[in-house]
């Protein structure tokens, strides 16, 4: 390992090459003492010669061992640069002592505030008696690396005493006020929070009350109720193999027979038919007799009285649909039911008309979108007839209002008006607003299967 060495046997004049010199000797490679260089000596480039030989670690920024430190403070002519650089931090030193006078002076005592070093630091500025808290300007954070000769160091001091000198308030106010600061924001948050918690408290009160004046839960979830897995079994048994002209149920009541064949119709895609239809609307009936806190006293004509009463020569004909709604056969007036359904056949397409008792008016409900007062004419000078016949009183019919629905779900193919006539029926019956739509079709087309295999609607 080199090491640089002096030469004190020979002066700093014979180690200098003049520039104009032309000495076939190879130039000596020991730097000159800057103290010994006389003014009139020739001017030359110093150069300093390596020593192979084993040599003590010099540490020359105070950072290594304190032995090393020791071993190196009494090496005695390793180089005038060195001790140079040795005077000049123990007069660094000195001036950081003073520096120290003047901090406690200017602060009082040692618990006020004072610059915050780390512990390289203190002990190079030999400040190992004070603790870590007892340190000015906290907000400072420090290199843990001194430059040359403790000049940052010194920067620190003199920067961190004009920092305190500006400041016009101990630190301890200052913590306080930014203490007083967070709890405004706390509070702020707090009451931010009490006007969050006061609104969701009044929505939650205005649902509960919204909730209340709504209809039980059940009665809306009911026409959509869930298919068990063995009620799909039993569905599609019924619909997709075996035996087409086997009877699976037969109603008494209305002497109706439904064979495999017929209840196929309500496959996806295929037309409802007569006998399907009759059967659901008597079936709809019973579940109205079987209930009737549950559903409106409502009366469902079958899909010929409509062909029968339209048959005249006038295209009305009261004589031939007279038999049909005596006290004895159905056991009540037409006048004391809510709703009266007429199905509604026009060549390849299912409508319906509802005649509403209690509120006086003519409802004409097509899959299509589309109108007929003609009809609605027709079933108010029978209701008309109908009612004088049976407890001869007169009533204008003619009177009463022609309405439209809003909102009508309608049919988006060719093959689902049927269906959607019998749920406009449905939900009528039960009180509710028409709220299905065409992609409920293939769930009502299985339900009304099962409804009909049960001899049961629900």
């Amino acid at each position: 390992m080199g090491a640089l060495t002096d030469q004190p046997k020979r002066s700093a004049t014979d180690l200098c090459l003049p520039l104009s010199s032309a000495s076939p000797k190879k130039p000596r490679l020991v730097p000159p003492s800057f103290s010994s260089m006389s003014p009139n000596a020739p001017k030359s480039f110093p150069f300093r010669r390596e020593v192979h030989a084993p040599q003590h670690i010099i540490h020359a920024f105070g950072l290594g061992s304190s032995s090393a430190r020791r071993r190196s403070s009494r090496t005695v002519g390793m180089g005038n640069l060195f001790s140079l650089f040795s005077r000049k931090k123990q007069d660094e030193r000195i001036d950081l002592d003073e520096y120290k006078k003047m901090v406690e002076e200017r602060v009082g005592s040692p618990s006020d505030e004072v610059v915050r070093v780390s512990s390289v630091q203190r002990k190079s500025l030999d400040l190992s008696a004070r603790n870590e808290e007892e340190i000015l300007d906290g907000s400072d954070i420090v290199s843990d690396k001194l430059d040359d000769g403790g000049n940052a160091a010194l920067e620190l001091v003199q920067t961190g005493l004009e920092r305190l000198w500006a400041k016009s308030e101990p630190l301890y106010k200052e913590l306080y006020q930014k203490a007083k600061e967070r709890d405004i924001t706390l509070n702020n948050l707090i009451f931010e929070a009490e006007v969050l918690h006061r609104k969701a408290t009044g929505y939650r009160s205005v649902w509960e009350l919204l909730q209340k004046e709504k209809k039980p839960k059940l009665e809306v979830d009911e026409p959509f109720r869930h298919l068990t897995t063995e009620e799909e079994e039993d569905i599609s048994r019924a619909l997709l193999s075996g035996n087409r002209r086997k009877v699976l149920v037969v109603h008494e009541p209305s002497n109706l027979q439904i064979t495999r064949d017929v209840l196929q119709c309500l496959r996806p895609g295929a037309w409802l038919n007569d006998e399907v239809i009759n059967l659901y609307l008597e079936l709809l009936k019973e579940r109205e007799k079987r209930e009737p806190e549950k559903f409106l006293k409502c009366h469902f004509f079958n899909t010929f009285f409509y062909k029968r009463l339209t048959s005249g020569k006038d295209g009305y004909d009261f004589k031939s649909v007279k038999r049909w709604t005596t006290q004895r056969k159905l056991g009540y007036a037409l006048i004391e039911c809510e709703k009266i359904f007429v199905p509604i056949h026009k060549e390849i397409h299912w409508c319906l008309a509802v005649i509403n008792v209690k509120d006086e008016s003519f409802q004409y409900l097509d899959s299509l979108g589309g109108s007929d007062n003609f009809v609605l004419n027709k079933l108010a000078i029978y209701l008309k007839d109908e009612v004088f016949d049976k407890s001869d009183k007169e009533i204008d019919t003619l009177s009463w209002k022609m309405e439209s629905v809003d909102e009508l779900p309608l049919q988006k193919n060719g093959w689902d008006c049927g269906m959607f006539m019998l749920k406009y029926a449905d939900f009528y019956s039960r009180g509710l607003k028409l709220c299905f739509s065409q992609e409920h079709m293939a769930y009502f087309r299985k339900r009304t299967a099962l409804e009909i295999l049960r001899l049961k609607a629900g």
